[in-house]
C-alpha cells in the first residue's frame, strides 16, 4: 500500500486575506458587504471568561443553617425571591457539590470544628458568604461560647449584615459574590 501526501488542489491552494472559500469549495474574492458580516458574527473570548462567567452564574450553596438566618436563607429558594435566577437554587446535601458555603447564624465554639471540616471537604474554587451579624463578628453575643466572626475559622469573600438579613440582602451578597468571581484579578485569600 502506497502512502501519498494531501491531495492536489491545483492553482488556488493557497488563500490570501479577503478571500473567502465558498459552500461549494471554490475560493472567490470577498466584498466588504462580507467582511462586515462575517466581523459581525464573529465572537472571540478566552476560555478564562467562559469559565467565570459559568462559575458565577451557577453557585451551588451547601445545605447548610446554624441558627434564625437560616430560615431568611430557605426564604430566598421561595418563588416571592427566587435564587434561581443565580443558578443557586439547588442547595447541595453534599459539601462534595457544592461551591459555596452560606454561613447562616451564629458559630458556636462546639461548631467550630464542624463549619471548618465541611469547609475543608468542599471543592475548589469555593467561596464563604457571613449571613447576618453572629456570622461576621458574634452580634450581640459577646462571649467565651461563640466565635466572634466565622472569620477565625475560614476565609469569608461577602458579609451581609443584619440580624437576621432579609431575603433581599442575601441575594444583594449574591451579587457582590458574582462581581467577585468575575474579577480576573480575584485570588483567594488562605
Amino acid at each position: 500500500m502506497a502512502v501519498t501526501g494531501p491531495p492536489e488542489r491545483g492553482p488556488s491552494t493557497t488563500l490570501g486575506a479577503g478571500t473567502i472559500v465558498s459552500r461549494a469549495g471554490s475560493p472567490t474574492e470577498a466584498t466588504e458587504a462580507d467582511l462586515r458580516a462575517l466581523e459581525s458574527n464573529i465572537l472571540t473570548t478566552t476560555v478564562g471568561r467562559v469559565v467565570s462567567w459559568a462559575r458565577k452564574n451557577s453557585l451551588w450553596p451547601a445545605q447548610f443553617g446554624l441558627a434564625c438566618c437560616a430560615i431568611e436563607m430557605i426564604a430566598t429558594a421561595q418563588a416571592r425571591f427566587d435564587i434561581a435566577r443565580f443558578g443557586s437554587e439547588a442547595f447541595r446535601a453534599s459539601p462534595r457539590q457544592a461551591d459555596l458555603m452560606i454561613v447562616s447564624g451564629r458559630v458556636s465554639q462546639k461548631m467550630a470544628p464542624v463549619v471548618k471540616h465541611i469547609y475543608e471537604q468542599m471543592l475548589e474554587p469555593k467561596w464563604v458568604i457571613a449571613m447576618g451579624d453572629c456570622a461576621s463578628c458574634g452580634g450581640v453575643f459577646n462571649n467565651y461560647a461563640l466565635v466572634q466572626g466565622v472569620d477565625k475559622l475560614i476565609p469569608v469573600d461577602v458579609y451581609v449584615a443584619g440580624c437576621p438579613p432579609r431575603p433581599e440582602a442575601l441575594l444583594y451578597g449574591f451579587l457582590k459574590l458574582q462581581e467577585l468571581i468575575a474579577e480576573p484579578a480575584h485570588r483567594r485569600r488562605r
